[in-house]
C-alpha cells in the first residue's frame, strides 16, 4: 500500500485540477483524490464521523458534515484547508445547499428537526421540527422549496425555504434515504432504502407520479450481505441521465428520467451510499462504505474505470475543478 500524505488544519499542498473530495466517517478525514490519475494526494481532518459533503456553487469551498462534533466544516478548495465551521444543530448527516450558497439545510437525526442555517453569518437561523429520523434533504432548482425525508416516519416534509414552514406531509416508501429535485426542478425524487424503490413525485401539484421498483426488476440475488437499497441520486446538468446508488447491491442503476425505467447497472463496491458525477459529467463516483473504496466509472463508454482503496468507511463524495 502506498504510503498516504496527511494534511493538517493548517499546511498541505493545494487541491489543483479536478479533485475527487471523499468522506470517511470512519477515519475522521477526507481524501483527497486526482482525478486524472485516480491516485490519491492527500488527507484532510476535519473532525469526528464526517459524512455528508457538498460543493459551493461559487467553486470555492467545500462544506463536511461532522456528524460527531455537531457542527459543518467548511474547507478552501484552493489551499485544501479548514477556514471555519457553521453550526448545524445536533448530529448533522445529510444537507443541501441553496442555489445562491448563502443557506444550508441539515438533517438532525437526533432531535427530529431540520436546521436553517445562514452561511454568510454562520449562524443558525431556524430549527424546523419534522418527523422521526430525518434523513434526506434536497432544495429546489429556484431556492423556494425544500424537502425533508424522516426514515422512521416515512414521509417526505415540504417546507417553505424563506419562511421555515411545512407546508406538505407526503406519505412515501419504507425509510426514504435521498431526495433530489430533476435540473429543470418540475419533479422530485425520492429513495427507499427498504422497499427498494425511487418515487417520483410532480413538484407543484405534489402528487406521486411515477415510481422505480428496484427490487421487482431482480438486479441481484439477494442474501444476508448483498441486497437493493437505493440511496443516493444524481441527474446530469440537462436532466437526460439519472444515477441511484444502490447500497448494498454493489451497483449503480442508470435510469432514464422520461420513461422511469432502469436502462443498464454498473458493478461498484459494496454498499455504494453516495455517488457525484465530475463536472465534465464524463465520469461517476461512487463512495463505498462496506469495500472501503471509491468506484470510477467512464460515462462515455458505459463501463467502470477502476475503484480507490481507501480504508475506513467512505461515506460522501463531491467532485470539484
Amino acid at each position: 500500500m502506498r504510503p498516504l500524505l496527511f494534511l493538517a488544519l493548517g499546511c498541505g499542498a493545494p487541491a489543483a485540477a479536478e479533485t475527487i473530495w471523499v468522506s470517511n466517517e470512519a477515519a475522521d478525514r477526507i481524501h483527497l483524490i486526482d482525478a486524472a490519475t485516480l491516485k490519491e494526494k492527500g488527507q484532510i481532518a476535519v473532525g469526528a464521523g464526517p459524512r455528508g459533503i457538498v460543493a459551493a456553487p461559487d467553486g470555492r469551498s467545500v462544506y463536511v458534515a461532522v456528524s460527531k462534533d455537531n457542527r459543518i466544516a467548511v474547507v478552501d478548495i484552493a489551499t485544501a484547508k479548514v477556514t471555519g465551521y457553521l453550526p448545524s444543530g445536533p448530529d448533522p448527516e445529510t444537507f443541501a445547499l441553496s442555489p445562491d450558497g448563502k443557506t444550508l439545510f441539515a438533517a438532525n437525526e437526533d432531535d427530529n428537526a431540520l436546521s436553517i442555517v445562514d452561511v454568510v453569518d454562520a449562524r443558525l437561523r431556524q430549527e424546523v421540527m419534522v418527523g422521526g429520523e430525518p434523513e434526506g434533504t434536497a432544495v429546489s432548482p429556484d431556492g423556494k422549496l425544500v424537502v425533508q425525508t424522516s426514515e422512521s416516519a416515512s414521509m417526505a416534509h415540504l417546507i417553505d425555504a424563506a419562511s421555515g414552514e411545512v407546508t406538505d406531509n407526503l406519505l412515501v416508501d419504507t425509510r426514504p434515504r435521498f431526495v433530489a429535485f430533476t435540473p429543470d426542478g418540475r419533479h422530485f425524487w425520492v429513495s427507499s432504502e427498504v422497499r427498494g424503490t425511487v418515487t417520483v413525485f410532480d413538484t407543484a401539484t405534489r402528487k406521486q407520479v411515477g415510481k422505480i421498483d428496484f427490487q421487482a426488476a431482480d438486479l441481484v440475488t439477494p442474501d444476508a450481505d448483498v441486497f437493493v437499497q437505493p440511496v443516493a441520486i444524481a441527474f446530469t446538468r440537462e436532466g437526460k441521465r439519472a444515477f441511484v446508488a444502490l447500497g448494498r447491491g454493489k451497483l449503480v442503476a442508470e435510469v432514464d428520467p422520461a420513461k422511469l425505467t432502469i436502462v443498464r447497472t454498473f458493478p461498484v463496491g459494496w454498499r455504494a451510499w453516495n455517488l457525484a458525477p465530475s463536472p465534465d459529467e464524463r465520469r461517476l463516483y461512487t463512495a463505498n462504505g462496506l469495500s472501503e473504496d471509491l468506484t470510477a466509472i467512464d460515462l462515455d463508454a458505459n463501463r467502470v474505470i477502476d475503484s480507490v482503496k481507501l480504508g475506513g468507511r467512505p461515506w460522501g463524495v463531491a467532485v470539484t475543478r
